[in-house]
């Protein structure tokens, strides 16, 4: 007979749910739902460590750093460190600090991508710059970030060194998102990489945090690394498909929000690759350009130009690609033992590929 869960149980499950996709199928066993109870007690100390964490003595610092974090946001990447460290010893103390450092690195991040975008909207909210300005979003993820790297210290060189090399490559990212490809350069090799960066590398951080503080076997780790980087090339695939929905409420931003911000999403530069030799390819970018170019209020014809973007082969065509890249970062995962661990990421990775259904 099943165990019946407490309300606060039953929340955390839920959470589980919408975080890792991880249904009820999965924790038919007795192993199952014990490792289910420890995701859900890990969340809880997580969430606990992260409102004492995002709390700071300066008046105004403690609104702008709390503000995206109480506008919701699922926690994946904690989650997939808590969900690596059961390879290990569990919720080990240093796991939750790793945890919690995972998710505060995130959400500077945020503060600083809504100012390079010029977005109006993050998780159904203004974003951080249209309420304050971009100097205060920047010096909120600036301190953001200070916060992580201090927890980080505490566990020693290895994390730190981690951390590091994840905050560089969130630079690089950034940079060469900005500046674009060079002329002899591939556009869709330049922009992966810069997905591999900015979003693959810290979800591969927060994937080997667990092991490494859970003192999994070491040859875990790699493993853990590849899977963490191709997941989330094929996350932000799934997000460039998003933003030419029209649900704000699936997204946290307006439809063609990145398209408007001068962002070359896979889409749109599939449809400048079939542009040069297809005419009604041709048209529909010239319409997304101009929408772009536009200033002030969004055209309408953009609107429409979108909608039939988001209906375009091209479109169908980066689905594809987001879901070769999921497919080999769980093929990546061939090597770790078979069991809730292995299972609740392959469940992970294809709960990713279907939030564009």
């Amino acid at each position: 007979m099943p165990e019946k869960l407490t309300d606060q149980q039953l929340r955390r499950r839920h959470k589980l749910k919408s975080t890792l996709g991880l249904g009820e199928t999965l924790f038919a066993s007795a192993e199952e739902r014990k490792f289910a109870l420890q995701l859900e007690d890990g969340l809880r100390l997580v969430e606990e460590g992260l409102r004492k964490e995002m709390t700071f003595a300066d008046p105004l610092a403690d609104v702008t750093a709390r503000y995206l974090f109480e506008a919701g946001g699922k926690r994946v990447r904690p989650a997939l460190t808590l969900l690596t460290a059961q390879l290990g010893k569990g919720n080990t103390p240093a796991v939750i600090i790793a945890a919690q450092a995972m998710e505060i690195t995130h959400l500077a991040s945020l503060y600083h991508d809504d100012v390079m975008d010029e977005a109006e909207v993050r998780r159904g909210v203004p974003s951080a710059q249209f309420v304050w300005g971009n100097s205060v979003a920047i010096l909120t993820g600036d301190l953001l970030f200070a916060r992580a790297g201090r927890l980080i210290s505490g566990l020693g060189d290895r994390a730190v060194e981690l951390q590091t090399l994840t905050f560089e490559r969130l630079c690089l990212g950034q940079l060469h998102e900005t500046i674009g490809p060079t002329p002899d350069e591939d556009p869709i090799a330049h922009y992966i990489q810069v997905l591999s960066d900015k979003t693959g590398s810290l979800i591969s951080a927060a994937a080997q945090m667990g092991a490494i503080f859970s003192d999994a076997p070491t040859q875990f780790q790699e493993p853990l690394h590849e899977f963490g980087e191709k997941i989330g090339v094929a996350f932000q695939l799934i997000d460039d498909v998003l933003d030419l929905s029209g649900s704000v409420e699936q997204t946290g931003k307006a439809p063609g929000t990145d398209l408007k911000s001068g962002v070359a999403t896979l889409p749109l530069l599939y449809l400048k690759q079939e542009a040069k030799s297809d005419i009604s390819a041709a048209n529909l970018l010239e319409r997304l350009e101009l929408g772009v170019r536009a200033e002030g209020k969004v055209p309408e014809d953009f609107t429409v130009a979108v909608a039939e973007l988001r209906t375009h082969p091209v479109t169908k065509k980066t689905l594809k690609e987001a879901h070769r890249w999921a497919h080999d970062g769980v093929e990546a995962l061939a090597s770790l033992p078979n069991g809730p661990v292995r299972k609740a990421l392959t469940r992970f990775a294809e709960t990713l590929v279907e939030r564009s259904n």
